[in-house]
């Protein structure tokens, strides 16, 4: 991805978008001859864009074409699961570039505000009971994300495991390579939960936040490990698009994160600029 001075123009790079392009869908044929398809290459650049700015749809510079089309693709894309397909791919270049990290893996949650409501929003309890959405995150031992699931601030973290679990969408080495563990704060501290994780083959290593940061100090070559799913909830806040939700619709929500998730992944291959 290439910014521009002008702050108008986020281009995707020839190497990231030889990635992005023989995974589009085919455009459905014209019932009737009309105005030639908009370039898909300038409009993924728009949509960009909306996720790197926050802007509104409506506001978008007309550089990328009219806002109308690019959220008609936005949608388009969303509904062949693109979004998705870019994370995986990213994922797929990681794991072969650099090697995924599965003998460490953490899980956390993060709420947002939604100010319009919608799907998958609740009384956020840290927000005066304002309307916001709490994302579950999961990652490997370098931060690389491997699921997101999206649910109401009211719910609590431990709610959202099984879901999380459920959504990783890169296929998960056999437990005979290799023991997999799983690093959570202690709001996921209960008996059901260690179950759960057990059954999913995990070994739970639960503690307090900032434990891990009083271990570092007292136990010589101690590795904080839980660390990594707080940074890499950071790095999505820095897409001001999910920082506050403005989607109702908490498909579009979705896959906003979806890209942003490939947006991390590309990056950390050395995919993108």
């Amino acid at each position: 991805m290439t910014r521009r001075k002008n702050g108008h123009d986020y281009e995707i790079s020839d190497k990231l978008w030889n990635k992005i392009k023989p995974l589009l869908p085919l455009p459905k044929p014209k019932k009737k001859p009309g105005r030639p398809r908009k370039d898909d290459r300038k409009i993924m650049s728009g949509i960009f864009y909306v996720l790197l700015t926050g802007c509104q749809w409506k506001l978008l510079p007309r550089f990328y074409g009219a806002p109308s089309t690019v959220h008609d693709r936005f949608q388009e894309w969303r509904k062949s699961s693109l979004f998705e397909k870019m994370w995986k791919a990213g994922l797929l270049d990681y794991d072969k570039n650099k090697g995924l990290e599965w003998e460490w893996q953490a899980i956390d949650g993060a709420m947002i505000k939604a100010p319009l409501g919608g799907a998958g929003t609740g009384a956020n309890p840290t927000d005066r009971g304002k309307k916001g959405t709490k994302r579950s995150l999961l990652t490997d031992g370098k931060g690389i994300p491997l699921s997101v699931t999206v649910d109401g601030a009211n719910r609590h973290d431990k709610k959202l495991v099984k879901g999380t679990l459920d959504a990783i969408i890169f296929q998960r080495p056999s437990l005979d390579e290799g023991i997999q563990n799983i690093c959570m704060d202690k709001g996921y501290d209960f008996p059901d939960i260690r179950e759960l994780v057990k059954e999913y083959g995990y070994i739970a290593h639960i503690r307090r936040r900032g434990e891990e940061n009083i271990r570092k100090k007292e136990i010589p070559g101690y590795r904080a490990r839980r660390w990594v799913v707080e940074r890499t909830h950071s790095w999505l806040n820095r897409f001001r698009r999910l920082l506050i939700r403005w989607e109702k619709k908490i498909e579009n929500y979705y896959a906003m994160l979806q890209l942003a998730c490939a947006c991390i992944t590309f990056r950390a291959a050395g995919l993108f600029g």
